[in-house]
């Protein structure tokens, strides 16, 4: 053991710990003369990341200095706050004033330590463990001196440098993205423009700006285009065939949006009986992307695609998300089929997953289901050998939903906007929001498929990711509950054990209410989000004891890796898929659960800044509004299409005090609450906030 492991020995069993540089020394019965000697191997440790010393100048390892980890969300101002890693031990974050931050920057993974400041919750920054930016995208400035990217995100507070001689032919007030290349301490970070994204005030450039913020791209690796390509060219063999299951002679239908390119589904049902023969047919994209190839690799590092207006940012390349892999009408494909014998309470009563081939006989929308259903004579000859089977699609979605129902299923109708745009004209349109019947047929047979397979996996305890959705706290749930009551309507519920049919009786009692729509809303915000983990606990939003995501392999990563899983297991593999797949699934989980929010995020920005140009065209007019949100500065108002516009206090006339636990403005003239309808007119934009701003005409009273 040489010197370093034999100090460090002595930290981990305590008698070094917490101590000074001196201290140490005189413990060690070391001579001043050969202190430099010790600080050099403390020094050392300190940089393997074994010990720390904090701003008293004792050292210890993490745990014994009491240090707390997390993440720091900064603040224009300069300071920020560490948000703990550990949200049990530590519920409230940490503000950490900017002399305390040591170069530490919103978006780093730190160690902090507690500190003597205006209370008990301010921190002082003892490591950087990681850095939460390698890129980042502003406004790129620049004088004789130097260039300068500002960074579109405010709570990045530093600029970043870039030197003129690697920026000179670079115009100022250009949207960029700069690669951070150093960190010298008490300056601004260093860095390089690896990318200019076009004006500063061009459309375009601001969407790409918000892309390139969450580090997402559209383009692929030469090496992952390639092998995408070699595997769009592989034609389906005989031996391709050997254990699957032929369903080309079965009529087989896929519906999705008109648009639509990536084909992951196909569904065929028929009656025998007082059953139904439900078979849910899956791309099988494991065949062509093999676990840790070139291809799966980038697969797992995407996540997800990523859908915008005017693009997707797919996570397969398009050989093979718009190709081979793709159902498309009249073209052989491989899937993963999931066979469902329903009976008329909805009840699957025995089922099978087999590796099948189809051939779509027809690709539908759901426009033209709508129109069957309705009875449109000329849709019903457009798809003939399907008239028989469409009106039985809307016969087990009816016995699915009442099945659901009574489960406790509950049926969020969030309202989301349908944003469009043609990108021939520029035109943006935003029409009223509608929920066809149609898309709640796809949707309960994928639940249907989804819910079936999982259950099958965790009957065999095979290793596997499921989709879970914890019950609310017990916090939110008392929240909610107020909330509902503040609305009027009846919440007698147990916010400490929450039942998903207490949420769902409480949606029927609205249904009709002008406050429905900003229930749900408020409803969804007291739940968990849901997530991907190799430990089943259930469903809470689907009443569900054990749910996955099975259905799209083309555009999310978990779906894909369960493929993988089955596949092996049904082809009698459980021991191999067990050894190859029982680490996997937890980082398989991990991975997914973030990619899907930060696509989640990159999506709503994105439709913010759309929603908020197509409003520009709609300034001085006026539209029929409810009040979805009531805060102490002001009001938030939402249009019938989903678009919501904030009203400032000061617009409204006279003085007004918030009530919180009721969601209100009481005025000394007018009050306003949450769910009111008013007559409101559109006042201007904010681009840099992405918004509408609106003035209340009236309440609109019924």
């Amino acid at each position: 053991m040489n010197a370093k492991e034999s100090i460090f020995a002595l930290f981990q069993d305590g008698t070094l710990a917490v101590k000074t540089a001196s201290e140490i020394c005189k413990i060690l019965n070391i001579p001043y003369r050969e202190k430099q000697r010790v600080i050099d191997l403390l020094e050392l440790l300190v940089k393997d990341g074994k010990l720390y010393q904090n701003d008293g100048g004792r050292y210890g390892t993490s745990e014994q200095l009491g240090l707390i980890k997390g993440v720091l969300s900064g603040n224009e101002r300069g300071f920020a706050f560490l948000v703990p890693e550990d949200k049990t031990a530590y519920e409230n974050d940490f503000f950490i004033p900017h002399k305390n931050l040591h170069g530490a920057l919103h978006g780093d993974t730190v160690l902090i330590e507690k500190s003597f400041g205006r209370g008990e919750d301010e921190g002082n920054v003892v490591k950087i463990l990681q850095r939460g930016y390698t890129t980042i995208v502003g406004t790129f400035q620049k004088d004789r001196r130097a260039g300068y990217l500002v960074p579109d995100e405010k709570k990045y507070s530093t600029d970043i440098y870039i030197p003129l001689s690697d920026c000179f032919n670079i115009p100022s007030g250009v949207k960029a993205v700069a690669k951070i290349t150093s960190y010298p301490y008490g300056k601004s970070p260093g860095g390089e423009i690896i990318e200019v994204l076009g004006d500063e005030d061009d459309f375009f450039a601001e969407e790409l700006s918000i892309i390139r913020s969450y580090d997402l791209r559209e383009e692929f690796p030469e090496t992952v285009e390639k092998e995408a390509q070699k595997q769009q060219n592989r034609d389906i063999t005989e031996r391709d065939l050997i254990g699957r299951k032929d369903f080309r002679d079965t009529v087989i239908v896929t519906i999705d949006g008109e648009d639509t390119r990536d084909i992951d589904d196909a569904v065929s049902l028929e009656k025998i009986g007082n059953e139904y023969r439900l078979c849910v047919h899956i791309a099988d994209v494991s065949h062509y992307v093999g676990y840790r190839s070139i291809l799966d690799n980038d697969a797992f590092e995407r996540g997800t695609s990523v859908y915008f207006p005017d693009r997707v940012l797919p996570m397969l390349p398009r050989a093979l998300s718009n190709g081979i892999c793709s159902l498309n009408e009249g073209e052989d494909r491989l899937t993963l089929s999931c066979i469902m014998h329903v009976d008329k309470k909805g009840v699957v009563k025995n089922s099978e997953i087999v590796e099948g081939i189809i051939r779509s006989t027809y690709k539908m929308t759901y426009t033209d289901v709508e129109k069957m259903l309705s009875g449109d004579g000329e849709t019903v000859k457009k798809y003939p050998l399907v008239a028989d089977m469409v009106p039985l699609f809307a016969e087990l979605t009816h016995i699915l939903q009442t099945m659901r129902q009574k489960k406790g299923n509950v049926s969020l109708d969030v309202k989301e906007a349908k944003i469009l745009f043609n990108p021939e004209t520029n035109e943006i349109r935003i029409p009223k929001y509608e929920r066809l019947f149609s898309y709640q047929i796809i949707e309960a047979f994928m639940v249907l498929a989804n819910e079936t397979v999982a259950e099958y996996m965790h009957a065999i305890d095979a290793p596997f990711v499921y989709r879970i959705h914890e019950k609310p706290s017990e916090e939110k749930a008392t929240n909610f509950r107020a909330f509902a009551q503040t609305l009027g309507l009846t919440a007698r519920f147990s916010a400490v054990d929450v039942k998903p049919y207490d949420y769902q009786n409480l949606l029927k009692s609205a249904e009709g209410l002008p406050v429905y729509s900003v229930l749900n809303r408020v409803m969804l915000r007291s739940m968990q989000k849901a997530r991907y983990s190799p430990e089943n606990v259930g469903h809470f939003g689907l009443a569900s004891t054990c749910y996955c995501h099975f259905t799209s392999p083309i555009r999310r990563y978990p779906d894909l890796c369960i493929h993988r899983i089955i596949k092996e297991i049904i082809r009698g593999g459980y021991e191999d898929a067990t050894k190859t797949y029982a680490g996997f699934v937890d980082e398989a989980a991990k991975r997914s659960s973030e990619r899907e929010r930060r696509a989640t995020d990159a999506e709503r920005d994105v439709d913010d800044l759309y929603t908020t140009m197509y409003m520009s065209e709609h300034i001085g007019e006026e539209f029929d509004a409810v009040i979805s949100g009531v805060t102490s500065f002001g009001l938030f108002a939402e249009l019938s299409n989903t678009i919501e516009g904030f009203v400032p206090i000061e617009s409204l006339f006279g003085e007004f005090t918030f009530d919180p636990d009721r969601f209100r403005l009481n005025g000394n003239y007018e009050s306003y609450t949450i769910g009111e309808e008013v007559r409101v007119r559109v006042i201007d934009v904010d681009f840099e906030r992405r918004r509408a701003e609106f003035r209340i005409l009236q309440k609109i009273e019924k």
